[in-house]
């Protein structure tokens, strides 16, 4: 990235009541973050749904030192910055309206995985919880999937612990900067992620570690993966924040089921009964939801057949990608407003009918 613009971009992060929706949308009106800024000092913006209190916040930043000082750490730890404009920002974050316009990234894999699933819940994990983790994660390990965490207590620890185990990557969101690992007793796992994974944030170095800032990043956990699966959780949260999150962007939510007398499992059984989750009761679940199976069987060859009956919503994706050529499935999900779900459902119909291939990647295209 252009060091200046990363400059004007770190900036644009911190200038008071700009969030991530406003400051996309005048990055996407003026075409650079330093842009906005020189139009601001010129009274020159003019776009829709940007009012004068941000405009006046605009003209107002003057905290271009700590701006300075944090590009500074950015280069003496060699963080790697990846913004909305880059290549490899993530392809399932993208989709996410209040993503971030750029995160702090230290890790080797990439982001783009095509299997990425978030595994989050309480810190007070029990037992059961912990004995379900390790039975999903052992059992997703010939998928290789990327999983995504909060490197919390409980289930979150858990779910990266097991990952390292059975060698799949995984990754830890953080809710602080660089400078620390909280709680700090998880240091040493976080830096086994670092050889097999990574960690990241949106926080810079110098934030302070506050419980707004574990609420805001739950956006990322849930934006990052194709499904969110929540282990144990009371009847109020942080993963229910994500499960709702998950939701809104249209995403698969699993969450595993337990006794209505356990504090820990009311959460999930509230999920499950609001139907704002499926219900988990082991990996072949998601595994089945999600298609998986089909990435470990080599397709044979199809035919198109030209005298077959559609329903509309098949017809809608037909007509889609007759549109597109070919489309992932977050794309399709996203453009028919159809929960991933249940696109996923149609489009196996529609490859059974051979309709269309399915391509790496969880592409499609018409036969």
């Amino acid at each position: 990235m252009d060091h200046e613009e990363l400059f004007y971009l770190l900036a644009l992060q911190k200038v008071k009541n700009i969030g991530d929706i406003s400051a996309k949308k005048l990055l996407r009106h003026f075409g650079s973050a330093k842009a906005i800024f020189e139009a601001s000092k010129n009274n020159n913006i003019e776009v829709q749904n940007i009012g004068s209190v941000m405009i006046q916040s605009l003209k107002k930043f003057n905290d271009w030192q700590r701006v300075s000082n944090e590009i500074k750490y950015i280069e003496q730890n060699r963080i790697k910055v990846i913004s909305i404009f880059d290549d490899d920002y993530p392809y399932k974050l993208q989709h996410a309206p209040d993503s971030p316009i750029l995160f702090f990234y230290k890790g080797q894999v990439s982001l783009n995985h095509p299997k990425i699933i978030s595994i989050v819940g309480t810190r007070n994990m029990t037992n059961y919880g912990k004995r379900i983790i390790a039975e999903i994660i052992e059992t997703l390990q010939p998928y290789k999937p990327l999983i995504i965490s909060g490197l919390a207590y409980g289930v979150d620890v858990e779910a990266h612990i097991q990952a390292l185990k059975h060698n799949l990557p995984t990754v830890a969101v953080l809710g602080h900067g660089f400078q620390r690992i909280y709680p700090a007793i998880h240091q040493k796992i976080a830096d086994k992620m670092l050889n097999n994974g990574g960690l990241i944030t949106e926080f810079w170095h110098s934030d302070p570690v506050d419980r707004n800032n574990f609420l805001k990043r739950n956006r990322i956990v849930a934006g990052l993966a194709e499904a969110t699966i929540i282990i144990e959780s009371a009847a109020k949260g942080g993963s229910l924040v994500t499960a709702d999150i998950a939701n809104s962007y249209n995403r698969d939510v699993f969450a595993l089921p337990g006794r209505t007398s356990d504090i820990y499992s009311q959460g999930c059984n509230n999920l499950i009964k609001q139907n704002k989750a499926a219900l988990l009761t082991d990996a072949q679940d998601l595994i089945d939801t999600l298609q998986w199976q089909t990435s470990l069987t080599k397709p044979g060859p199809k035919q198109l057949n030209l005298f077959i009956d559609t329903t509309p919503d098949e017809q809608k994706i037909i007509d889609f990608l007759q549109q597109t050529g070919s489309a992932f499935l977050d794309d399709i999900a996203l453009n028919l407003s159809m929960p991933i779900s249940k696109t996923s459902q149609i489009l196996l119909q529609l490859e059974l009918k051979n309709i269309l291939n399915s391509l790496p990647g969880k592409k499609f295209e018409l036969i």
